[in-house]
């Protein structure tokens, strides 16, 4: 029997539907790509855009195209928040929230692996956590070690998706990560919603975790892919400098680059703790590459505002960044404030930050021309115009290329950055 799975969204969903998968692998399924004929579908869902959701309804309405006969269950975050509009489109059998998507095997075992003509729906809140890390990549991997999140900032819908922080103990995280490094991986990304607060509910602390999975051999690299800046401590930075395998490479979500907005936001910080807080990553690791999240045409953003956000975020060592316009989204506080920014100039400001990213970019790219720096080598082969290469990323995240060698692929060797071993792609994956 075939099944395909289709993931949307964050690195939480990727490392969460490669758990899903490995199960139906070891029950004897055949796992085929989501664009072929298969008996089951399951698409693992994002909500936290309007557009993400769109891209859900037209991903699921495929797979009942591709085979009406299959059995489609839809789980996630967007099943999580709006079953009802899931279960509008004809052919979908399964919706399964958050805190139920685990038990998908045992369901689709219990109805004989085929359509009953009746839709399952399953979305309670979410408070059982499960540790996780994706599949597919022998040298890299996702991994869940957190989930859900206490802030309710105004203009989220996560925390309603995915339900209160919570994470496993230390010593349940680290016995998984050495089960990963078990199977030769080589870099690690710890993935989670709000990841800093892992270990609250245990009464341990993030940055001791990272001190005990440094201490594991096997795995020769982790990256933090995201922490919130008034969670990301002084001991935090101070240890990733000093540590072993943790990478010079931050994704800090700012959101906005005006205290007025911020403070509508709901956020936890202001601009000059996110400052500080990057001033400090760059005297420990000047070459550091740093990623962060902005939220462009929120409620009270006016022409003056997102001129002194958009200076702002210029005035900061930022190598990248994420920008999203912004899209009302259901329970949460913002949909009921005032001062709405039209949807033509949410876009518009979206097109001006995309600019200022491109423009960060390639100076952080510049200021590492000439340097050597540690690449990991991928196994997969590409087309270049002088024969097969391979791609790699350096331990500050810029995507290098080299002549296809077999013998380094999953090895980290130093490598010259230069205009001829850039892959135009940077961040490609984020």
């Amino acid at each position: 029997m075939t099944i395909a799975f289709h993931t949307l969204g964050c690195k939480l969903n990727f490392a969460e539907t490669s758990h899903l998968q490995r199960q139906f692998e070891k029950a004897g399924f055949d796992i085929v790509d989501y664009h072929q004929r298969a008996d089951i579908y399951v698409i693992n869902t994002c909500t936290v855009t309007a557009v993400a959701e769109k891209k859900c309804r037209t991903v699921i309405r495929q797979a009942v195209t591709q085979n009406p006969d299959a059995v489609v269950a839809v789980i996630g975050c967007f099943a999580q928040n709006d079953a009802a509009q899931i279960a509008r489109i004809s052919g979908v059998d399964i919706i399964l929230g958050n805190d139920r998507k685990h038990l998908l095997p045992e369901l689709l075992a219990n109805q004989g692996y085929a359509p009953t003509g009746r839709q399952t729906i399953d979305t309670q809140e979410p408070h059982t956590f499960q540790l996780s890390y994706s599949g597919g990549d022998r040298t890299r991997t996702f991994f869940k070690i957190q989930d859900g999140c206490d802030y309710f900032c105004s203009y989220c819908a996560i925390p309603f998706a995915r339900g209160r922080s919570r994470s496993a103990t230390i010593a349940e995280t680290v016995a998984m990560a050495k089960e990963i490094a078990s199977t030769g991986t080589r870099e690690v990304v710890l993935t989670g919603v709000n990841t800093g607060t892992f270990g609250k509910a245990h009464g341990e602390e993030f940055v001791e975790l990272l001190r005990r999975l440094d201490d594991i051999e096997g795995i020769l690299r982790y990256r933090i892919s995201s922490i919130e800046p008034n969670l990301i401590t002084d001991e935090i930075i101070d240890f990733v400098a000093t540590s072993r395998a943790f990478l010079p490479h931050f994704h800090i979500p700012l959101q906005a680059g005006s205290d007025k907005v911020l403070k509508l936001m709901r956020r936890r910080y202001d601009t000059a703790l996110y400052a500080s807080r990057l001033a400090h990553i760059k005297a420990d690791m000047p070459d550091a590459c740093i990623a962060a999240d902005v939220i462009t045409g929120f409620n009270g953003e006016d022409d003056d505002t997102f001129a002194q956000s958009k200076a702002f975020i210029d005035s900061l060592p930022i190598s990248y960044l994420h920008v999203f316009p912004y899209s009302d989204r259901p329970n949460t506080a913002a949909l009921k404030m005032p001062d709405k920014v039209p949807v033509p100039v949410r876009k518009a400001r979206s097109l001006e930050l995309h600019a200022l990213s491109n423009h960060k970019r390639h100076a952080f790219i510049e200021s590492q021309m000439g340097k050597e720096r540690k690449v990991l080598w991928e196994h997969s082969r590409h087309q270049g115009e002088t024969g097969d290469t391979m791609q790699g990323w350096t331990d500050n995240y810029i995507r290098l290329q080299r002549p296809f060698d077999m013998t380094v692929a999953g090895t980290i060797t130093p490598f010259r950055v230069e205009n001829s071993t850039i892959v135009d792609n940077f961040a490609c994956d984020e």
